[in-house]
């Protein structure tokens, strides 16, 4: 899938713009702070109803605009075009809009245009909280497996009623049975989900990452979120007095962790900053793969500032595995003498110069 036609207003510094990109590599370059990255922020908004840049979404809109909106129209994989639509106000008011009907879920927008991001802030999945690497872990399970957002909201649910009753003690002893087993079957579920594509990821982030750079020793394992020995309702009946004291349930899916290791360390410990970028783009390259395998579609990748801490060898290798995948890539860079060349002669390059908000198309891939 692609996008083929995109609409931005109101979104930073940029101007309104409307783009009609390559479907497969875009290099975008200009001077920092020229709107290059309020781009990419654009397209993600468009995929996800959120910034990567700001937990809230007014500084998102332009100072002298009431609201954003971001129009785009994809193709899929199967051929037919689908038109999605995004908009929000200084007020707070958000519209989502797929195919001209209001929707209230952003899941439905990644479902239809899967995203993956690439940025100076990539570090943060080694070195950042378990919750990071959750939600990476998560975002690809939800796009391989059509059962999984329905067992992580029967999940949220069921830990939303436990931690109330933790907190207030409001329900009597049936009920906090009924939600115990509920809580313990969907972990179960998600738990049996997260195992199977983690073992389907472990072999293609492998081979990805030796086209990056050989680092003897890095393993990926999986952590459940609780005592692999022993069944969950047990923890939980062991954990009671403590849960109590705290308000919260400490064990369970929502505790899951992906654990990244050189030798007996931590990899966040050892590698350096450029390593570590390396290291997490093999692992959204790899989740590329298995998205491809499972959807016979391609993800869209959105990478920040690729240049940065990457020598010619290195940004080569990452550009040759981004054009293997045959899938849309928007990369930024101030350079773009840097990733001019490389590509394959048959693969469609767009270039764009973007200035002070304003963005000119100055290499049509149709050439």
């Amino acid at each position: 899938m692609s996008l083929t036609r995109f609409t931005v207003t109101g979104v930073r510094n940029l101007h309104p713009v409307t783009l009609s990109p390559s479907p497969r590599i875009n290099i975008l370059s200009g001077d920092n702070g020229s709107g290059k990255t309020s781009l990419l922020e654009a397209i993600y908004l468009l995929g996800l109803a959120r910034s990567f840049r700001s937990t809230r979404l007014l500084p998102v809109i332009h100072y002298d605009q009431q609201a954003c909106t971001i129009f785009g129209q994809v193709q899929m994989a199967d051929g037919r075009h689908c038109n999605l639509g995004i908009s929000r106000d200084r007020q707070g008011e958000f519209q989502i809009r797929i195919d001209g009907q209001n929707v209230r879920s952003a899941a439905q927008l990644a479902e239809t245009l899967p995203l993956q991001l690439i940025n100076p802030d990539s570090f943060r999945l080694l070195e950042g909280a378990p919750k990071i690497r959750r939600q990476f872990l998560d975002w690809g399970v939800f796009h391989v497996e059509p059962r999984f957002l329905s067992a992580w909201q029967r999940l949220q649910k069921a830990l939303r009623q436990r931690n109330s009753w933790l907190r207030h003690g409001t329900l009597d002893a049936a009920s906090q049975a009924a939600w115990d087993r509920e809580l313990c079957l969907a972990s179960d579920e998600i738990d049996g989900y997260r195992r199977a594509y983690i073992q389907a990821l472990k072999p293609v982030f492998e081979r990805t990452l030796i086209e990056l750079v050989e680092l003897q020793g890095l393993t990926l394992s999986y952590y459940r979120g609780w005592d692999k020995e022993r069944e969950l309702n047990t923890v939980l009946a062991s954990s009671l007095p403590r849960d109590q004291q705290l308000g919260h349930t400490q064990a369970g899916p929502q505790r899951a962790d992906l654990r990244l290791r050189l030798g007996s360390h931590n990899a966040a410990e050892i590698l350096s900053r450029g390593q570590q970028k390396l290291v997490v783009c093999a692992l959204r390259i790899a989740q590329g793969h298995l998205v491809n395998q499972a959807k016979h579609g391609h993800c869209i990748y959105l990478v920040d500032d690729l240049p940065s801490e990457l020598d010619e060898h290195h940004r080569r290798a990452l550009c040759r595995l981004l054009e293997d995948l045959h899938c849309q890539v928007f990369i930024t860079c101030v350079d773009h003498e840097l990733l001019r060349e490389g590509w394959r002669t048959d693969t469609p390059v767009a270039m764009f110069h973007v200035e002070h908000g304003g963005i000119t198309q100055t290499h049509d891939h149709r050439e």
